[in-house]
């Protein structure tokens, strides 16, 4: 009776490793290590030589470290930091202009680099200021940024997208090209409730004076800070969905156009680049740790019969497969409250995304709804990653309880677009179903 509830004992350990402050990578290694051992002797650790081999060995990652170079090459190069100076030159005149510019721009740095902290960290430094500068609601404004800035999680080209599609066999293709509908969709959402709050109350955010605003001749002449992003996006995107390449090989082309990029605009020094290679290591390695951490883990637990016990769990579910959907949404919502992203993805999708296949439901449709749900995991508190990106960008002049209480609007949005999403599959696979 003892052995059938190892599983659950699992994350009991796995949380408190987690408590103690030890790495996340380390905490899911170490855990898999003390139950492996304990249950089969020191002989089984050869599962995590089995693990790291196995993350190595999917040619699908390789598009990791590609997106990470990409996106730090770009926030080095302050293009950032032109895309919300353009966007701010046209929107300052409507009322939440200048929070809706943040939702655009996080938007636009999702489809160039897909790396989640990259838009948060920017935004929180470049938008933020001038949306408190203008007199916007600190709620709304710490809000914005952190919707906008997760919108690299889901539109393409994602990491967590390519992690979720080398460990379930999902399309990427596929999933980028979900990712990309679901994201506008979800785009308009934030946007819509921006505006339906300025109406409500007029001075949340405020349109900026006339003395403020741009002349027309400004505005123009800001447009070409955003052509050169706009080309690489249809690129990279472009050569993906057409199928010319590979989002591995897309990558590879997003790079060097970016490395282009930063030597037309002449940003891009010799000390800046061996920068972005040195810190693009440092965080592929933290990522790779990660992967192999979670693959090990997820090994011990199935072989424990953890895989078992969610499949007897989810058939006592009440209300059928619908139950069992309900059941899963909340599973990985409750993880996104403690785990890293790729570390939930390693951790759940092996678990849950075969178990709903075999409720009937679409495994690219459900693909889609689980980054929705990662989406929502970054902004919800205790930790949330990227409350504490924003907060590493304020620094101590906002404390992180008013960024907690910031998240709530927009939580509740994504819970929204999540029961939209379930009730009409269409808004998410309109564009994968085009490509076909």
């Amino acid at each position: 009776m003892m052995f059938e509830y190892l599983p659950i004992l699992m994350f009991v350990v796995l949380f408190l490793f987690l408590f103690l402050g030890v790495p996340i990578a380390f905490s899911l290694a170490f855990t898999g290590l003390i139950f492996s051992i304990s249950l089969w002797g020191f002989s089984s650790s050869g599962l995590l030589t089995s693990a790291t081999w196995g993350i190595m060995n999917k040619f699908t990652l390789i598009a990791i470290p590609l997106f990470i170079f990409m996106s730090i090459l770009l926030e080095k190069s302050n293009i950032i930091s032109d895309l919300y100076d353009t966007l701010y030159k046209w929107s300052g005149g409507l009322r939440g202009g200048l929070a809706i510019a943040t939702i655009l721009v996080g938007a636009i740095i999702g489809a160039i680099s897909g790396v989640v902290a990259a838009g948060v960290i920017g935004l929180g430094l470049i938008a933020l200021p001038q949306m408190l500068k203008y007199n916007y609601q600190e709620k709304l404004s710490l809000g914005s940024v952190m919707a906008g800035g997760t919108l690299g999680q889901l539109i393409p080209p994602s990491l967590n997208m390519v992690v979720y599609g080398a460990i379930t066999g999902v399309s990427v293709t596929s999933l980028f090209a979900g990712g990309l509908s679901a994201g506008i969709f979800l785009s308009i959402l934030f946007i819509g409730y921006i505006l339906i709050r300025t109406i409500i109350n007029k001075d949340i955010a405020p349109a900026l004076s006339k003395d403020n605003r741009a002349t027309w001749k400004e505005k123009f002449i800001s447009l070409k800070s955003i052509i050169l992003p706009l080309i690489l996006i249809l690129i990279v995107l472009g050569a993906i969905f057409s199928g010319a390449a590979t989002p591995t090989e897309g990558a590879a082309v997003g790079v060097i156009g970016t490395i282009i990029i930063c030597i037309v605009s002449k940003r891009l020094t010799w000390k800046s680049f061996f920068s972005s290679v040195f810190e693009s290591i440092k965080m592929t390695t933290m990522v790779g740790w990660i992967l192999i951490g979670a693959s090990f883990f997820s090994a011990v637990f199935s072989g424990i019969g953890g895989n078992q016990l969610v499949s007897e769990i989810a058939q006592a579910a009440p209300g059928g497969k619908w139950g069992v959907l309900i059941l899963c949404i909340l599973f990985i919502i409750f993880l996104g409250m403690f785990l890293e992203t790729v570390a939930l993805i390693m951790l759940a999708a092996p678990i849950i995304s075969p178990l709903i296949a075999e409720y009937g439901f679409d495994p690219l449709w459900w693909g889609i709804l689980f980054m929705i749900i990662l989406q929502m995991a970054f902004i919800t508190p205790p930790f949330g990653f990227a409350i504490f990106y924003l907060k590493s960008a304020v620094s101590d002049r906002i404390p992180i309880e008013r960024i907690f209480k910031a998240t709530f609007p927009f939580i509740l949005l994504q819970l929204i677009a999540t029961l939209l999403l379930i009730f009409f599959p269409e808004l998410a696979l309109w564009l994968p179903k085009l490509l076909e």
